[in-house]
């Protein structure tokens, strides 16, 4: 049986929603492959203004509970945010946040940054590794594409 996800483009009113979906989900799966430097990191770029005004930013919702998010920048290119709470992985939920992206991409090639945790998920989705895994400022990050 599959879930009634609604998937839509959050207005400026559910940002901070979507940041805390984002910042829970990332201690609880992505946080133990990062150093204290890099969790600090993600944490301020999730409250920078300059760079959360660069994203467009999409919700799965259950009900009226949002589950998930997807967030891109460079005109839809690049992948900047993609988190799902724990309780809904592997019920396609990422898929259709994905989906729904790539929609508004169609032939384009889409970027991403992928943490270590995500890194299988990516591959699902059909991204290559560009490079090996790098540092940043403390986020360990492989970057990916998608043609």
């Amino acid at each position: 049986m599959s879930l009634p996800i609604i998937l839509r483009d959050l207005d400026k009113s559910e940002t901070e929603s979507a940041l805390a979906l984002s910042w829970e989900v990332f201690q609880e799966f992505e946080a133990p492959d990062y150093t204290q430097e890099g969790i600090n990191e993600f944490y301020r770029s999730i409250h920078d203004p300059e760079y959360l005004s660069l994203l467009r930013i999409y919700g799965a919702f259950l009900q009226h509970e949002l589950i998930g998010v997807i967030a891109t920048r460079s005109e839809g290119k690049h992948i900047a945010l993609f988190f799902v709470k724990g309780a809904y992985h592997r019920q396609g939920i990422g898929r259709k946040l994905f989906q729904l992206i790539r929609a508004s991409c169609p032939n384009e090639t889409i970027t991403v940054h992928s943490s270590p945790y995500a890194v299988p998920v990516y591959h699902k989705l059909g991204f290559q590794d560009t490079d090996t895994e790098q540092t940043f400022h403390g986020v360990r990050f492989t970057p990916m594409k998608l043609q």
